[in-house]
């Protein structure tokens, strides 16, 4: 079976609330740098990144590991929140890690559906830049937990899953750490 390391993004350089798209501040990078380590001990594979800043700067270190350039996967991209503004973003991204999915928007639950299909129809062995909501995403899919946070994976952690094609199986949550939403 296939088995997918998703990896959160280093820490940000600035708020979800301040930035709609901000790369990786100096503690990020050096998370970046640490993940991309630990990858680099496996046989190279497919690198995917979120196309947002932080995980395509969280995918640089391993790229230059094993020169080769992650493909850009909207699939793993972060929770879509086009109708929010921007000053707004934090308290609607705190209200969705405390619900269900059941209790989101169609939009929000198509994304949702989508992330899963991005990850279980992954034919090899792959790294995936992604984000805190995807990574719950994935790991609920895995669990049959319908919460949308299940669980608090630090930046700069890998989690392990693994898909038969139908389904997600978790192999290992990522390190952990309280997430502030900024």
């Amino acid at each position: 079976m296939p088995r997918i390391y998703i990896v959160r993004h280093g820490k940000a350089a600035a708020s979800w609330a301040d930035s709609a798209d901000p790369g990786l501040d100096d503690t990020g990078r050096a998370e970046a740098e640490e993940a991309g380590r630990i990858l680099a001990e496996l046989p190279p594979m497919p690198l995917l990144s979120s196309p947002l800043a932080r995980a395509r700067e969280t995918a640089a270190p391993l790229e230059r590991l094993w020169s080769t350039h992650a493909r850009i996967e909207p699939g793993v991209a972060e929770v879509p929140s086009p109708d929010i503004p921007l000053e707004n973003r934090s308290e609607w991204l705190r209200d969705i890690m405390t619900k269900t999915w059941a209790e989101a928007d169609a939009m929000r639950r198509a994304w949702r559906d989508g992330v899963v299909a991005t990850l279980v129809r992954q034919p090899r062995d792959c790294a995936i830049f992604s984000h805190f909501v995807a990574i719950n995403v994935a790991v609920a899919a895995a669990t049959d937990d319908e919460r949308a946070t299940v669980f608090s994976p630090a930046n700069g952690s890998i989690t392990i899953l693994e898909t038969d094609g139908t389904r997600l199986k978790l192999i290992e949550k990522g390190r952990e750490a309280e997430t502030v939403v900024r």
